[in-house]
């Protein structure tokens, strides 16, 4: 089930990249004239504050390192152009065979989804998704992906795997940059004897590894929050505070309305 090597090196680049929402809020604060990123801007505030984005983002951005690498590759998604929206990336090697490559959900590697390829099947699979068994099942022109953890709670993701053309990519992106939600959320892979899946959301934290999901429900400052995340991630601390401070207000004013 797992990619060709040519098309694991490509995503391995990205293996320490956090999928959170915080970086849209401070490039949104600069009143920009568009509000997706280009790759070469990404890029270039990866250099100077290593944020990276949403699932957008990093979908958009790893499209262009598959296509500099000359692997085919196309987006998929569901819930476009709504505040559910998701976005991943097909990625297809030497022998046709289709593989998801999911950022945004911070997989530890691409899966098969093609049930041409001899290696494929629907069993359990480990090492694939922190904290969870993963199954993958298709449907006709869809595939369904099972989220199975330790305490047997089961999540399912469903993904059309027909292409999403560049232009309805670029417009869905635009609106997701401009939706900007009450809640504060990064997500970031931890490694450590295993893969671990490391979100903060809405001021509070959790851990998901095999064995289970751990919450960390302690109050902590604006300041603390940004010293923890920067650790994790290495992101600039500056940006952490406004970006952080920004939601707090914007809390307070839904609080009060």
């Amino acid at each position: 089930m797992q990619a060709s090597e040519n098309i694991l090196k490509v995503w391995n680049q990205f293996k320490n990249f956090p999928m959170e929402t915080l970086t849209k809020v401070w490039y949104t604060k600069q009143n920009p004239s568009q509000y997706q990123r280009s790759v070469e801007m990404m890029k270039e505030h990866y250099k100077q504050y290593k944020i990276t984005g949403n699932c957008f983002d990093l979908a958009l951005w790893l499209l262009d390192e598959f296509k500099r690498n000359h692997i085919e590759a196309y987006a998929i998604g569901h819930n476009l152009f709504t505040k559910d929206a998701h976005v991943a990336v097909i990625a297809i090697d030497k022998n046709k065979y289709k593989y998801l490559c999911d950022l945004g959900d911070q997989w530890i590697q691409p899966i098969c989804v093609d049930q041409n390829n001899p290696f494929f099947h629907s069993e359990e699979c480990i090492d694939f998704f922190p904290g969870a068994k993963i199954q993958v099942q298709p449907q006709g022109a869809n595939i369904e992906i099972l989220y199975k953890r330790l305490n047997g709670k089961i999540s399912k993701q469903v993904f059309n795997l027909n292409i999403i053309d560049e232009n309805q990519l670029l417009e869905a992106a635009e609106f997701s940059q401009r939706l900007i939600k009450p809640f504060p959320l990064l997500e970031c892979r931890q490694y450590e004897n295993e893969v671990t899946h490391w979100e903060f959301y809405n001021f509070k934290s959790y851990s998901s590894s095999m064995n289970g999901l751990v919450e960390d429900s302690k109050q902590r400052t604006i300041e603390e929050w940004a010293a923890i995340i920067q650790e994790k991630t290495n992101y600039n601390f500056e940006i952490l505070l406004e970006v952080l401070n920004y939601y707090r207000e914007l809390q307070s004013l839904n609080i009060k309305s």
